[in-house]
């Protein structure tokens, strides 16, 4: 029995990427970052600003392949 190895069509769009951001010709923004809730104990905000800040928790993005190419020729 052969398996077919499943190529997927999602692409990660990572912050150094060129199509991370949205831009709508007043604004740009990120396609994804974190929200830390209202709740969140102050300690924990501070290690996940701790964590963002050197490097280690960074945001990444998820389009299918259709999007990353239409945004790219969208320009």
């Amino acid at each position: 029995m052969i398996l077919e190895m499943h190529n997927s069509r999602i692409k990660t769009i990572k912050q150094d990427h060129p199509g991370f951001h949205i831009v709508d010709g007043f604004m740009t923004t990120p396609r994804a970052g974190f929200e830390i809730g209202n709740h969140c104990p102050g300690q924990y905000k501070q290690v996940i600003a701790e964590c963002i800040n050197n490097g280690w928790l960074k945001p990444v993005a998820y389009m299918h392949e259709r999007e990353v190419l239409i945004s790219g020729l969208a320009g």
